[in-house]
């Protein structure tokens, strides 16, 4: 098992080639360094990044943070979600350049998102500086079983249904999700939303779809990617993140305690390390 920080497979790369980190060219004003744009995953939306987008805000400053909401979710949850992951980055696209960000930026997603920031990717390679895929699972490169583990399979299903109050739907999503042990304010704060907001059944199942028939690039859709994984994973088998390493040539590294949602059991660690290796230090 992996200690926080330790890296599998190659060393990351540096910056490209021809960039020249803020206040590296004398006399001249450094230029603004890439906006980070977050994408969260099955039925999730920017709330949900908590505590973690103030920090990340803080380790990548000056750079601008701007969390999206995929359709179906949050903001958007009156919208049709798309039934392929590649229509959805387009939905991003679409939605980021009504924030005014010039390309290129840097995507950091988890799950769902990670295979939208990879579709997007993939598609406009020069309008992403670097991908950080937070507990994602991409066909080919891992069976079924361990993309989303089985024993999950009737939670979500009660979930997607919203075959419960919001309480109990999202203690449940938490139970799933975290290793966390003092969920009460959380689950106030997520069950509100829930009611606020409520992502519909059908949309819940759309976004399933779209996740399984993705197939992800069998080569790394941009020069700089890096993977972060939780051991400890209900949700996602680590391997799947591990063997994507290993196809894609890119760093991985992999907490040892923390569940599904990395951001919400440890956000400082991811903020670190994102935020390093975004200004090519990790």
């Amino acid at each position: 098992m992996a200690e926080p920080g330790a890296t599998a497979g190659q060393e990351s790369p540096g910056a490209p080639a021809g960039h020249e980190p803020p206040g590296a060219t004398a006399g001249h004003e450094s230029p603004a360094p890439p906006a980070w744009v977050l994408l969260r995953g099955l039925t999730r939306d920017s709330r949900h990044w908590g505590a973690f987008l103030p920090l990340f805000e803080r380790a990548v400053a000056p750079a601008r943070v701007i969390a999206l909401d995929l359709p179906g979710n949050g903001v958007r949850h009156r919208d049709a979600s798309p039934m392929r992951v590649e229509a959805m980055a387009e939905a991003a696209r679409a939605e980021l350049a009504r924030h005014g960000a010039g390309a290129p930026v840097r995507l950091l997603a988890m799950s769902l998102g990670a295979m939208v920031a990879t579709a997007w990717a993939a598609a406009h390679p020069h309008e992403v500086d670097a991908l950080v895929l937070i507990n994602t699972s991409l066909r080919p490169f891992s069976p079924w079983w361990q993309r989303l583990r089985p024993s999950s399979y009737a939670r979500l299903l009660r979930i997607a249904m919203a075959g419960a109050d919001a309480t109990s739907a999202e203690r449940a999503v938490l139970a799933s999700t975290s290793r966390r042990t003092s969920p009460d304010a959380l689950l106030a704060d997520w069950s509100a939303w829930r009611r606020a907001t409520p992502v519909a059944p059908a949309n819940a199942l759309r976004q399933l779809v779209a996740a399984a028939r993705f197939r992800a690039p069998p080569h790394a859709p941009v020069g700089r990617v890096l993977l972060l994984a939780s051991e400890r994973d209900a949700l996602v088998d680590p391997r799947c993140s591990q063997r994507l390493a290993a196809q894609w040539r890119c760093p991985i590294l992999c907490h040892p305690d923390a569940g599904h949602d990395l951001t919400l059991d440890d956000a400082p660690w991811v903020a670190e390390r994102a935020a390093a290796f975004g200004a090519g230090a990790a």
